[in-house]
């Protein structure tokens, strides 16, 4: 019984993670769609250089928020349960 509890902890976590990651990018990739397409002085046209610049900025958040959930869960209950 706490086997099964264990690994339904595990997929919730898993699920979160997943989550978190897709928010992280999707609020990446609009951040900085929003930069470049409104911010002053730039030609408010978006080519394909930014939404190639948009996609790195997406994965990086997202990979951000993996690094500093994985950290979190390292320092709260002593491994991380994806692994």
């Amino acid at each position: 019984m706490g086997e099964e509890r264990g690994q339904g902890a595990r997929v919730v976590d898993q699920v979160r993670l997943r989550r978190a990651g897709v928010v992280a990018f999707a609020v990446g990739v609009a951040g900085a769609l929003g930069f470049f397409g409104f911010f002053p002085g730039l030609p408010h046209v978006i080519d394909s250089g930014a939404v190639l610049v948009s996609l790195a900025v997406g994965a990086l958040a997202r990979w951000g928020v993996r690094a500093w959930w994985t950290r979190k869960w390292e320092r709260g209950r002593g491994g991380m349960p994806w692994r």
